[in-house]
């Protein structure tokens, strides 16, 4: 048998030895035309890798960047597979993912396009692609206006509660240069006529003035000039800016709608004459859409989280966002968890919303309407804990987002302000895991929709300090005016208004989000405003126990109630 074997194997060998010499000589007889077909192939190939280089450089050129050899002929590889058609779209794709990377220089390497194709690539909801997610004041990103690329870019300095004294100044300077870059190529700045005269007369066509230009003359007509509303002397008002200050005379100037108020800048048309600015006119700098503002950030982040791209442009979301008409948000102030007839009225909405719940239940503070003893909170946030625990739908389907007010303990009155510690709810997150203790104010995203929230008296503060309460019209669009035109949930002064200087970013209500929801205990309201839903949400006990609720789907706002036992 062994003997067999082996003679098997012989025959084995010999076989292969033979195809080996047979494949051999017809590789002979067929060398030349291979090589000719091999060097038409590679011939062919590399002119379609040079077609697509050029391609890659123009676009790139376009858009302000040098992208290198070794990274060019990379993605030219990368796309050599694919039609035309597609070739153009990934290009521009990888592009627009480039430029979302903030590159310190306008060069772009190999591993710049390669982090591009990787984020391209990517399909589907993501893990940063949450339909609903809580962002603290914190961890909002702050951008710095750069005059010579026209667009904003990504503060890397490092912050801190306690701030150096050039932090003041800095983001007080910052404010106006946003506002600035916004006013001046405003369509309706260009056409600004002074009065009486036509609009061919480009002779008598104003323009946006500072400080310093004013300055250097004895006497200027039709002057506009842009500055933060200031009293350096008492009862002296002053129109400052980077450049300088002035003195204003507005004893007999129009004001347009609005809350004026010290801390705010003011778009001031008049004369200047003997030093003095004499106001005829007083307005706000002008608003602008939040999708033209977004234009100026790119692709980045610009409203905070962990994703690097802008959740706004995401088309998964968007279709969820369409998809889901009965998704809703709801939103209280005031909850008063000492007050037993809060309590009951808390236990009835939760109970009434365990059958449709909802996405998220904002509750804003303050929460106990005597603040004698801190520790006590701990107790009522246990019974919140338990009210809570019998509702198992909403457990497993709704955020209960908790937003402090400045009357909650263990932080300053100052804004941004911390979440109440977790020492103090740590039993209410046991019993409702999906508890979310965030700042105040905070960021909700809910698919593409921007929500800022924030539980302060801001209604009564500018009224109180305005320096001029309008005759006309409602209190509600005086309001949404103001912190819209002024991009800015804080257009008061610090000692009015504290908040912290390195943390201003939070505050900011630029680009224009979706929607505001403010905490005033005054009387609730809704208005639009440039595209955006301002919304107080008003004090739930003293309103009879109102609330509201917002359907981000129709962008619509829903007034609500618990009705009366009786």
């Amino acid at each position: 048998m062994f003997d067999s074997i082996m003679t098997a194997n012989q025959k084995l060998l010999s076989n292969l030895v033979y195809n080996q010499q047979n494949i051999k000589a017809r590789k002979f007889s067929l060398d030349s035309g291979v090589e000719y077909i091999f060097l038409k192939i590679t011939t062919h190939n590399m002119s379609e890798v040079s077609r697509l280089k050029s391609q890659i450089t123009t676009r790139f050129s376009l858009g302000g960047f040098q992208i290198r050899s070794e990274a060019s002929t990379f993605l030219a590889q990368q796309l050599q597979p694919l039609d035309e058609t597609e070739r153009k779209k990934w290009i521009t794709n990888v592009a627009n993912h480039v430029q979302g990377q903030c590159l310190g220089l306008p060069v772009v390497e190999k591993q710049h396009i390669e982090l591009a194709i990787k984020e391209a690539n990517n399909t589907g909801l993501e893990d940063t692609e949450t339909i609903f997610r809580v962002i603290s004041a914190f961890d909002v990103p702050s951008f710095v206006y750069c005059e010579e690329k026209k667009k904003f870019l990504p503060d890397t300095c490092k912050k801190s509660l306690l701030a150096v004294p050039d932090a003041k100044s800095h983001y007080i300077r910052e404010r106006y240069w946003l506002l600035w870059q916004k006013t001046c190529r405003h369509e309706t700045f260009s056409r600004w006529m002074a009065p009486g005269t036509d609009e061919m007369g480009k002779k008598n066509r104003l323009t946006l003035r500072k400080v310093e230009n004013i300055l250097s003359t004895s006497m200027m007509k039709d002057v506009v000039l842009l500055g933060l509303l200031t009293q350096l002397t008492e009862g002296r008002y002053y129109l400052e800016d980077p450049t300088g200050s002035v003195p204003i005379d507005i004893n007999t100037a129009n004001f347009s709608s609005g809350l004026f108020c010290e801390g705010s800048f003011l778009l001031a048309h008049g004369k200047y004459c003997d030093g003095i600015l004499k106001v005829d006119e007083v307005g706000f700098p002008f608003p602008e859409l939040g999708v033209n503002s977004r234009a100026f950030f790119g692709s980045v982040n610009s409203w905070g989280g962990p994703s690097k791209t802008l959740l706004k442009h995401s088309r998964n979301l968007a279709e969820l966002e369409k998809a889901n008409v009965e998704h809703s948000i709801v939103f209280l102030s005031d909850c008063w968890l000492d007050n037993p007839v809060v309590m009951d009225k808390l236990n009835h909405l939760f109970r009434g919303y365990d059958e449709f719940p909802p996405v998220a239940i904002v509750l804003m503070g303050p929460f106990a309407k005597a603040n004698e003893n801190v520790y006590s909170l701990k107790n009522l946030f246990l019974k919140l804990g338990e009210m809570l625990s019998e509702c198992e739908k909403l457990i497993s389907q709704t955020d209960l987002v908790i937003v402090p007010s400045i009357d909650d303990p263990a932080a300053a009155n100052i804004l941004p302000r911390p979440p109440i510690p977790y020492a103090l709810t740590e039993e209410l997150k046991k019993r409702f895991p999906r508890t979310i203790l965030t700042t105040n104010p905070c960021r909700l995203q809910y698919c593409t929709q921007q929500i800022v929230v924030c539980r302060a008296d801001l209604v009564t503060k500018l009224c109180r300090n305005t320096i001029h309460f309008p005759k006309e019209g409602l209190l509600e669009e005086h309001f949404a005016r103001t912190i819209i035109h002024q991009s800015t949930i804080a257009p008061l002064t610090p000692i009015a208004f504290p908040t912290h200087w390195n943390y201003d970013a939070a505050l900011s209500l630029y680009p224009l989000p979706d929607l505001i929801v403010i905490g005033d205990p005054c009387q609730g309201f809704h208005t639009t405003e440039q595209d955006c839903t301002v919304m107080n949400v008003g004090s739930f006990p003293k309103s009879k126990f109102a609330f509201k609720v917002y359907y981000p789907s129709s962008k619509t706002v829903e007034d609500s109630q618990i009705p009366d036992e009786e």
